[in-house]
């Protein structure tokens, strides 16, 4: 484990103007309308622990974590405020102090460090899960009530999870996919597969090295890959984060591919963090920046081929939800819209306010259930106004928590949630 004092950043603290053009971007600010619950409000808090007039107790720790870390705040901030790294060194300094909580610290690495960094642990928990659903106890649970002896939030949360695949679908995944299409140079891809998004969303995985074949790519699936490490950093855990980012620069590297490419925005905006993550490793530094160099979301890459021909129809009426994190974070928009627009039959409808929250946000929606659901409520009525037949998403739980909205909305029936990837392979 690396060893890291969290200290929080007073120059980029400082450089918060406090004017205030954060405050209609932020969900808990539009849903509490309290100063603390708002990025200017935070950064104050921030600096006034910084400074040493506030301590790192309770009511501090509550205030960073009712934040979505969705960024939005970044993109609408004249001062260029870094946010994002801001609220992820307050997360860390928080449990830093916590750290002798021994309840704390049980639930935390259960999940971040007994679960998500170990892959194969995530396997059998794919396996579990594909177990539950297809012995039918899942819908037995479901039918006779039973459900309800899970927490609220999961209980809610399983109506969501579409039939994960079976444990040998998953290892019947064919390594290397050679190119469909001749091209001058073939660029050779490689496929960072995930901790949860190739746990419930393997076949959207699948479809995604297909697409890029077609698109005239050499596509390998790495192995070695780990977590993208995003949920630990978001959670205060950054040490366990850089070792996470360590594992993905070596695989990628004794890969000797061209592109590392994601189809989850959450995961894409950790990975091309890594160079800041490992600023202060000389060992890691210029091999983290090679790595973000060449880290792609699935539709950025798209939109740098050669364009490829669609050979389906979709008569279809569709928006699109923007990942937090793909659109703030990593500054893609136009290039999942473009995909979109291009389809054949595809009569694309704008989302009012298409990259405001969702209220998913990683584990938002198990730690924060309340404040998560009003949100996505909120969410659902710009969504019913658009009459689309498909609402479309790029980030795995963007993707849930919009089929979550959907069935609270009443639209079941009416309208589905897809992953932009899986549309893309009904077009091709």
């Amino acid at each position: 484990m690396t060893d890291r004092v969290p200290v929080l950043n007073m120059d980029e603290i400082l450089n918060c103007m406090h004017c205030g053009f954060c405050l209609p971007t932020c969900p808990t600010y539009e849903q509490t309308g309290l100063e603390t619950q708002s990025p200017r409000g935070r950064i104050a808090l921030m600096k006034a622990v910084a400074e040493q007039k506030l301590p790192v107790d309770d009511e501090f720790a509550s205030n960073m974590y009712a934040c979505l870390g969705c960024r939005a705040c970044e993109t609408a901030c004249p001062a260029g405020v870094k946010y994002g790294q801001l609220l992820e060194d307050a997360r860390e300094l928080v449990e830093d102090v916590k750290r002798g909580d021994r309840r704390r610290s049980f639930r935390r690495d259960l999940a971040l460090k007994r679960l998500f960094m170990h892959p194969g642990r995530m396997r059998l928990a794919g396996n579990l899960l594909w177990a539950v659903q297809a012995s039918g106890l899942q819908r037995l649970a479901n039918r006779t009530g039973m459900v309800r002896i899970l927490p609220k939030e999961m209980a809610e949360m399983q109506r969501a999870v579409d039939p994960v695949a079976s444990p040998g679908q998953r290892k019947g995944r064919q390594a290397v996919i050679p190119a469909r299409r001749s091209q001058p140079r073939v660029p050779r891809v490689g496929v960072f597969t995930g901790c949860v998004m190739d746990v419930l969303f393997h076949q959207t995985n699948e479809a995604t090295a297909r697409i890029l074949a077609h698109a005239g790519c050499e596509v390998v699936f790495l192995e070695g890959t780990a977590c993208c490490g995003a949920l630990h950093a978001h959670a205060g855990e950054k040490a366990s984060a850089i070792d996470l980012a360590k594992q993905n620069i070596e695989a990628f590297e004794e890969a000797g591919v061209d592109f590392m490419v994601n189809n989850a925005g959450g995961c894409g905006a950790a990975l091309k963090e890594y160079a800041v993550w490992l600023n202060d490793h000389p060992r890691w530094s210029e091999r983290a920046k090679r790595f973000v160099d060449a880290t792609r979301d699935v539709s950025e890459l798209l939109a740098e081929l050669p364009d490829f021909e669609f050979t389906k129809r979709l008569d279809l009426r569709v928006t699109y939800q923007d990942s937090c994190h793909l659109a703030h974070g990593q500054g893609v928009r136009t290039q999942p819209r473009d995909l979109l627009r291009r389809i054949p039959g595809v009569t694309y409808v704008e989302l009012p306010r298409a990259d405001s929250c969702c209220g998913s946000a990683g584990i938002y929606n198990i730690t924060n259930f309340e404040m998560s659901m009003d949100i996505l409520d909120t969410k659902m009525n710009h969504v019913r106004g658009t009459m689309a037949d498909v609402v479309v998403t790029s980030n795995p739980g963007c993707l849930l928590q919009m089929k979550q909205g959907i069935i609270r909305a009443g639209l079941e029936g009416k309208m589905r949630a897809m992953h932009i990837v899986d549309v893309i392979a009904m077009a091709l």
